[in-house]
């Protein structure tokens, strides 16, 4: 006996349309991601009322959870596609399986299951998530750092801006500056650098600004849904001390 996947999809078509949810039904095949199941779905997109509709929109790239361009919520969690095979997250119904897709709900919907985040982008500008150089000559050998610390930097470092931490963050909201998460843990991980540290006065005017670490309410939500393990806490409490310290030294005139 064959079975079946049942996708559930949550739709727009357009910015500002109302949202409505298509139902499809395609083949199981073993193994199959969410992505093969989307695609799938694809190349012949007649909902479940018999009705051939437009082909469902989503964002991927990689395929191995390395750009965080295919996250949504699958089954009511917030996750990537490509990792997520149907056999895992799925409702088994029988010999069937049941999965409702919905895009990242605090990002304006582009269309059906692809979001804008610009948003998380614009803050790690804000942050400046960068190591300035000047020029791309030779500089030579880059200065030593201490094991912990290179291996702290490495943790941060695999945040691949997949906004699941953003969207677990129960303080980032349209209502709310605060930078959230991800630009916290970049702007630490840029602290750190030798030649990044350059800039830790302009990023920490920035965290200590109405927008910085203070809007963080330790939830801590952010470390649980990183796919990545990125230390996320241990960045945002860091960061409290750090631009504590800043603000003294600022108000003593120890830094202008």
């Amino acid at each position: 006996m064959s079975s079946w996947v049942v996708i559930k999809i949550k739709r727009k078509l357009e910015k500002g349309a109302e949202s409505f949810w298509d139902t499809f039904k395609i083949p199981y095949k073993e193994k199959m991601n969410v992505i093969s199941a989307l695609m799938d779905v694809q190349k012949n997109p007649t909902n479940t009322d018999g009705k051939d509709v437009p082909p469902p929109t989503w964002d991927a790239a990689c395929l191995e959870e390395v750009c965080g361009s295919c996250t949504m919520y699958i089954n009511g969690v917030i996750r990537q596609a490509c990792s997520a095979l149907i056999e895992d997250v799925a409702e088994k119904k029988g010999e069937d399986y049941y999965v409702t897709l919905e895009p990242m709900k605090k990002y304006p919907v582009i269309r059906d299951l692809q979001v804008d985040r610009s948003r998380m982008f614009d803050n790690l500008i804000k942050v400046k998530g960068w190591v300035p150089i000047d020029g791309s000559f030779d500089l030579g050998m880059g200065q030593q750092q201490d094991d912990n610390i290179r291996q702290f930097r490495y943790a941060l470092s695999r945040c691949m801006t997949c906004g699941c931490c953003m969207e677990a963050c129960p303080q980032v909201s349209e209502k709310s500056e605060f930078i959230g998460p991800t630009a916290i843990g970049q702007a630490l991980l840029f602290n750190l650098h030798p030649v990044g540290e350059a800039l830790e006065s302009e990023r920490l005017d920035t965290l200590t600004s109405s927008e910085g670490v203070t809007g963080c309410g330790n939830a801590q939500n952010c470390v649980k849904a990183c796919p990545k393990g990125v230390p996320l806490t241990e960045a945002i409490a860091q960061i409290n001390k750090d631009t504590t310290s800043y603000k003294i030294k600022k108000w003593i005139g120890k830094i202008k």
